[in-house]
């Protein structure tokens, strides 16, 4: 999957804003988490990545990085430290707080 970091953060705002607030579907989550990993192992650029998408996603795009932990696919744990990095140092501490505590949205 390639393209630019406005298309990565299309496919976050798409995959996250139309969901996890109205449907919890396991098979809607599990079909999101598919398109949400491909593009999370595409990311080369963060910083074009956190620039193009809106605030307000990087909490859930932090859930999403603990989802990618969990898998143990080895990879996928390096890309989603590399990024969860990045975004702890952009959106601070308060975004992992944020994200463990919401039971609202679900990955």
């Amino acid at each position: 999957m390639q393209g630019s970091p406005c298309f990565f953060g299309w496919v976050f705002a798409a995959c996250i804003g139309r969901s996890f607030r109205v449907v919890k579907s396991r098979s809607l989550q599990s079909a999101n988490w598919i398109v949400v990993h491909r593009a999370i192992m595409a990311m080369k650029d963060l910083d074009a990545l956190f620039s193009s998408l809106d605030p307000e996603y990087y909490n859930i795009l932090m859930k999403y990085l603990y989802r990618g932990l969990s898998t143990g696919d080895r990879p996928t744990c390096d890309q989603c430290l590399r990024i969860h990095e990045r975004l702890t140092e952009r959106a601070s501490l308060g975004c992992i707080l944020r994200s463990l505590a919401d039971t609202t949205n679900t990955v």
